[in-house]
């Protein structure tokens, strides 16, 4: 069978061999038997194993364990992973605390009983099954790290002035463990940063855990964060890991935390205060080790309002602050981000990558992009699709007529004052009334995605999929 664990057993005395293999192929454990200790790394070169069960004496008469030792590092220097279980017939306590400082995974006295040596060998394969998993996880995340959701390359594109400060920041605060909030309007990059500062730093090499805050119920928000225990509610058919213990020893990035309700604030905050977690239901506390990142579109005036957000929570995630600017301000960027995202679509169509017409370039540096990059990106990604011809034309990407020209003159006076904040439309088409009216909510609230989708009575997705299909 493929799944069958692999063990290695090296002892000079064939008939510990004999008796290893029978007992433990029993089991359906496969065995490799070796008498000579150093074939050990010819033979973790060549194959592949779950275990190794290890003599520690090796020469005639010998019984301080030595040998045992020094093959001991050497296996845990080719394979940090692999679990290795000492054997001895001349064994003590001091022995055995010797053997667990070394990377020892367990201590077994000769002669053994068939019911311990089981036992033991059963959690040392499941220890290096975990280690394992915990490497392969680490492998994976930094290769996530450097992706996005729809993984394609998180690449930071700019040469305008606005980026350069960024740029001059990210320089100086990702190596550093500081908690760092970045705050820019929606589509501006703030989870591209956030990935960049990961990718930077000294936790480079660990899990990156990203949360969306905005989409995570009210009433599962700590079970989501600190996990819970098995029976904790209704539908808490097994224990779950909290993000905060899954981002332990790498970094945790909360998006849009300024949509947390003031009391779940209190709880985030007592958590990085204390460092420890207690998942809901459990009573034994979890010490966690991470990295914060945090992430809103909520204006800082705004955030420092008592009723909006803690300020002691506040300063707590801003030890380092990153505005990112809005598209608008760095319309120079525009060029470099329009080649980048048609290479990305090109591959992803296996089509032809395209220019920009020259006509069109104009337009597309003049147009305002109220959805930022973002929009940006999605308005390349409709062109590529819909383009006919040998380059991108404006009207590719969809923009309103009127971007990039010359603002029409005011229109007169009308008789009747309308009421503030009313919704004034000179059209009755249904797509231009629905767009004004998501622009019209979305400048209201400041770009709060929650608090605009509340006041157009639907939900976050569906807000999300109309300002995509407006190009907002």
């Amino acid at each position: 069978m493929a799944d069958q664990p692999r063990v290695l057993i090296v002892d000079d005395d064939e008939d510990i061999l004999v008796a290893a293999r029978l007992m433990l192929k029993r089991e359906g454990i496969l065995c490799h038997t070796e008498p000579r200790p150093d074939r050990i790394p010819q033979l973790l070169k060549d194959g592949v194993f779950d275990a190794v069960l290890l003599d520690m004496n090796f020469a005639i008469g010998a019984n301080t364990g030595r040998e045992g030792f020094q093959w001991l590092k050497r296996i845990v220097e080719i394979d940090p992973t692999l679990s290795v279980v000492l054997i001895t017939a001349y064994g003590d306590v001091g022995t055995a605390v010797e053997a667990m400082k070394q990377g020892a995974a367990d201590f077994v006295l000769k002669p053994w009983q068939n019911e311990r040596l089981l036992a033991t060998l059963s959690s040392a394969l499941k220890l290096t099954a975990s280690k394992r998993e915990a490497q392969q996880s680490a492998a994976t995340s930094k290769e996530l790290a450097s992706v996005g959701l729809d993984g394609t390359p998180n690449t930071i594109i700019g040469s305008a002035p606005a980026m350069a400060r960024i740029f001059a920041l990210l320089d100086r605060a990702a190596p550093t463990e500081a908690n760092v909030l970045i705050l820019g309007e929606n589509g501006t990059g703030k989870e591209v940063i956030a990935r960049e500062i990961h990718r930077r730093s000294k936790r480079a090499t660990q899990v990156f855990v990203s949360v969306d805050l905005g989409s995570v119920s009210e009433s599962l928000f700590e079970s989501e964060l600190f996990g819970h225990k098995k029976g904790a509610f209704t539908d808490a058919k097994e224990d779950r890991v909290g993000r905060l213990v899954a981002a332990n020893g790498g970094t945790l990035f909360l998006d849009e935390i300024g949509n947390l309700p003031l009391y779940l604030q209190s709880k985030l905050l007592s958590v990085l205060e204390q460092r420890v977690v207690i998942p809901v239901g459990g009573t034994k506390p979890m010490p966690i080790d991470v990295r914060l990142v945090s992430a809103t579109n909520m204006p800082l005036e705004q955030l420092g309002r008592e009723d909006v957000f803690r300020q002691d929570l506040l300063y707590r995630i801003n030890t380092v602050e990153l505005h990112l600017p809005p598209l608008r301000d760095r319309a120079d960027d525009i060029p470099a981000l329009i080649e980048h995202f048609v290479a990305i679509y090109a591959r992803k169509y296996n089509m032809p990558a395209k220019k920009v017409a020259p006509a069109a370039l104009p337009r597309l540096m003049a147009w305002r992009w109220p959805g930022n990059v973002r929009a940006l990106r999605h308005a390349v990604e409709r062109a590529m699709i819909l383009s006919g011809g040998p380059m991108l034309e404006a009207d590719d990407f969809s923009l309103p007529s009127t971007a990039g020209q010359a603002p029409a003159a005011p229109a007169a006076p009308a008789t009747t004052a309308a009421p503030a904040g009313a919704l004034i439309l000179d059209t009755l088409d249904l797509e231009a009334v629905e767009r004004e009216a998501i622009r019209k909510a979305l400048s209201k609230h400041q770009g709060n995605i929650s608090h605009a989708a509340q006041d157009l009575g639907i939900t976050r997705a569906s807000l999300y999929r109309r300002m995509e299909k407006h190009g907002l």
